[in-house]
């Protein structure tokens, strides 16, 4: 299995971007998918999460700046982002705990996309 994130760039303080992330290879179903980031000289921490139902979590200081969501048909979980702040700048991974059959379930990472936001 493979998860594939796309969608990061450079973009001025107050602007959006939107993540997308495609999994790929054995896949039974997928249950919880989510977004984590990685600031420079910091520990990754979780941005939001979205169950196979919909439900969804969000970090107290992203909620109403960042909306999560998937698409179950295409395996693919998305990330819009606006009003951006440079604090925001990050890796962003996207996470996926995906069932390879009926028994099994595994937790995958994205590769990384990097998030830039200038001042």
């Amino acid at each position: 299995v493979q998860l594939q994130a796309s969608g990061g760039g450079l973009v001025q303080a107050g602007g959006s971007l939107k993540l997308s992330c495609a999994a790929s290879g054995s896949i039974f179903r997928i249950n919880d998918m989510g977004w984590y980031r990685q600031a420079p000289g910091k520990q990754r921490e979780l941005v939001a999460s979205i169950a196979r139902g919909g439900s969804t979590n969000y970090v107290h200081s992203m909620k109403g700046r960042f909306t999560i969501s998937r698409d179950n048909a295409k395996n693919s979980v998305y990330l819009e982002m606006d009003s951006l702040k440079p604090e925001d700048t990050a890796v962003y991974y996207c996470n996926a705990d995906v069932m390879i059959n009926k028994n099994y379930e595994f937790n995958y990472w994205g590769q990384g996309t990097q998030v830039t936001v200038s001042s």
